[in-house]
């Protein structure tokens, strides 16, 4: 009899354990804490609708659509705002809207002329890079150093939270080096790419669907919980994994056909095992603290009718940036006021996310006074500190997916899945489990 035992209630193991039960496979799901969805967190207070976490998912697969579809919540769906389409990025001490398409590239004031005819160049750049390549070194060889300090520097904050220096192009970004390596060039890849993935109904992130919950992303975990009922075990952490007989498993006094590690990369050394997991220390979560800022919209100069703004880190400011929920989504903030979510540490300054909560806020705020001319005090402020955020695909990321991939074939019946393999995003986060699960099925299939 297949059982699988899941260890971690963020959504990979949720949408895992959720899978395995529509294909008729039983599972206990355990979690160390006392409520599921990892990161994903959502709170109402004071007016305000706050995401301590991830503020939204991009339908970039079939697979995430047909998923909220089967969980009921269609109808809980709130779209992106249209009228929050532009991306800022900061350029000499002001925020300057990103442009959108190829001919408002040649029209932006975010770069240069120089850096517009660096960009002309790009298909006619035959050089290579290879699986050991930073996204910087990347960057500047195809397309110059202007915009990797003004687009892709703060695009990588925005994202990882981490630094183009030390982030690996194959991995952090493996359809941009795919580009380069099946195409030759990222402007060429990207109309032939777009053909082909037209053709396997996907999406790239640009033109995937934006949307949250009504209320708020947290209402994804709880309704995946809420199907899986008595299979999700809170405040039951687990200290070892032990190998019985060949194909049984032992996990807190009970025993499993299969063994999921849905938990971060960097937890997993403390797990008592038969298999060496230390090497996942070395894995970097730098700090990241979100601070969630109520204003009276009169006291803001800009319009805030964007996404957010990012920061490159040329610009020499405390904060990554910051987006604006309650321009992308409605009743985010009470009538007459604005919600501003801004972002410090990440890779570029980790040691900002653990300073003192009122010392971080002063120098957030001068940030804001400078960038959105807010001179008022915040009439409503939330700070969440993530001390192990997100993981950094760094260069000679392969040595971690090459550890995973020989521990799964050495013993057969453990596997791993989540953001530190398959990619950050909610998106990716919930496809992996969806995979992982569907692969633990097909394996009992023949199996029988």
């Amino acid at each position: 009899m297949k059982k699988v035992a899941i260890i971690g209630a963020g959504i990979t193991g949720l949408s895992a354990a959720f899978e395995l039960q529509e294909n008729g496979i039983d599972c206990a799901l355990f979690e160390a804490s006392g409520r599921v969805g990892g990161c994903i967190s959502s709170i109402r207070k004071d007016g305000y609708l706050v995401e301590c976490g991830p503020n939204s998912i991009l339908e970039t697969h079939p697979d995430v659509g047909d998923l909220i579809v089967r969980l009921g919540i269609e109808g809980n769906k709130v779209p992106a705002s249209v009228a929050a389409k532009n991306r800022y990025i900061v350029r000499n001490g002001q925020p300057v809207a990103l442009p959108t398409s190829p001919p408002a590239f040649f029209r932006s004031k975010a770069f240069s002329a120089n850096a517009k005819l660096r960009f002309l160049k790009e298909p006619f750049i035959r050089s290579k890079g290879t699986e050991q390549e930073s996204l910087a070194d990347f960057v500047r060889r195809r397309l110059g150093s202007e915009i990797l300090d003004y687009a892709i520097n703060p695009f990588v904050s925005g994202v990882y939270a981490g630094n183009p220096e030390k982030l690996s192009t194959a991995h952090a970004f493996p359809k941009l080096y795919a580009l380069e390596q099946n195409y030759g060039s990222l402007i060429k890849g990207a109309v032939k790419g777009a053909k082909e993935r037209k053709k396997r109904a996907e999406k790239n992130v640009h033109e995937a669907r934006m949307y949250t919950f009504d209320d708020g992303m947290e209402v994804l975990p709880l309704r995946l919980a809420e199907k899986l009922g008595y299979r999700v075990n809170l405040n039951t952490p687990v200290e070892s994994i032990q190998m019985m007989d060949e194909g049984v498993w032992m996990v807190n006094r009970e025993e499993f056909s299969d063994v999921l590690l849905a938990i971060p990369a960097h937890q997993m050394p403390e797990l008592n095992t038969p298999f060496d997991l230390d090497l996942f220390a070395e894995i970097e979560y730098p700090a990241v603290a979100s601070v969630s800022l109520g204003f009276d919209l009169n006291s803001i100069m800009h319009s805030l009718d964007g996404f957010g703004m990012l920061i490159p880190e040329v610009e020499k400011k405390f904060s990554l940036g910051a987006l604006f929920p309650s321009s992308i989504f409605p009743e985010r903030a009470p009538g007459g006021t604005a919600l501003l979510t801004v972002f410090v540490g990440g890779a570029r300054a980790p040691e900002r996310a653990l300073m003192d909560k009122s010392e971080m806020l002063t120098n957030v705020l001068g940030d804001l006074r400078d960038l959105l001319g807010i001179n008022a005090e915040p009439d409503f402020v939330h700070t969440t500190v993530w001390p192990k955020a997100i993981p950094q695909y760094t260069v000679g990321y392969e040595r971690f997916k090459k550890q995973m991939t020989e521990i799964e074939a050495h013993y057969p019946g453990i596997h791993f899945a989540g953001h530190y393999r398959d990619g950050i995003s909610v998106s990716n986060s919930l496809l992996s489990g969806l995979r992982i699960a569907d692969k633990i099925s097909t394996q009992r299939g023949k199996e029988r």
